[in-house]
């Protein structure tokens, strides 16, 4: 389950809230029966419908990377999507891009590589690119080498350029989101643990560990 309280259909009020209720889970509480059509709990949509206009906000944000007067490839947008949810960690961005690459005819390969992209040969030089610069963002905060820059401006404009940093900030943020509040596909335990020492081991023989197996051979 999510960290925060999701929000079920009988106390939802706003108009847009509703109508995306609507559209994802017909006549359904979201909340007492969850499930998308693409496999995912739903309960991104249960959080940030507490507060409707942040909600409102959020999916007008989808809609303004899918907006017609967008100038980028939409195939190198999602590579920069998909990249984001990979390097924050977030198991739905990631899921949620890769369905949307393959819906764009992007190859198995490729789809499979996002991870491994720096030695992967499947992509083209505009490819990797954007995955180059997708990383400075991600990755790197935003710390963008000038030969990224002239790499970029070799087969994009300044428009572009903008729009494809956008876009990408935009889903790193999404990957931050849903991570911390553990929803959809993040709802799990952070995988690094402690893993426990054999029985009967003293912390203490760490170092003194050597010590001993020297002075024993004296």
């Amino acid at each position: 389950m999510p960290i925060l309280r999701q929000v079920p259909r009988s106390e939802v009020t706003d108009e847009t809230v509703l109508a995306y209720y609507d559209r994802l889970f017909g006549d359904r509480d979201p909340v007492a029966e969850p499930g998308t059509a693409t496999g995912t709990p739903g309960d991104w949509w249960t959080v940030f419908a507490l507060a409707p206009d942040i909600f409102k906000h959020a999916v007008d944000g989808f809609a303004v990377y899918r907006h017609p007067a967008r100038k980028i490839d939409p195939v190198l947008r999602e590579l920069g999507q998909t990249r984001a949810g990979w390097v924050k960690g977030s198991q739905f961005v990631f899921s949620q891009h890769c369905k949307s690459l393959r819906g764009l005819g992007v190859s198995e390969e490729k789809i499979e590589a996002i991870g491994h992209w720096t030695v992967a040969d499947c992509y083209d030089e505009q490819e990797r690119a954007v995955l180059a610069y997708a990383d400075c963002l991600t990755q790197a905060s935003g710390r963008v080498p000038t030969e990224v820059f002239d790499k970029l401006k070799t087969f994009w404009d300044d428009e572009q350029i903008f729009e494809f940093t956008y876009i990408t900030c935009l889903y790193d943020m999404h990957a931050v989101i849903t991570r911390a509040l553990r929803m959809e596909f993040d709802n799990r335990e952070d995988p690094i643990v402690e893993i426990a020492a054999p029985e009967g081991f003293d912390a203490a023989d760490f170092l003194s560990a050597p010590a001993s197996r020297d002075a024993s051979k004296k």
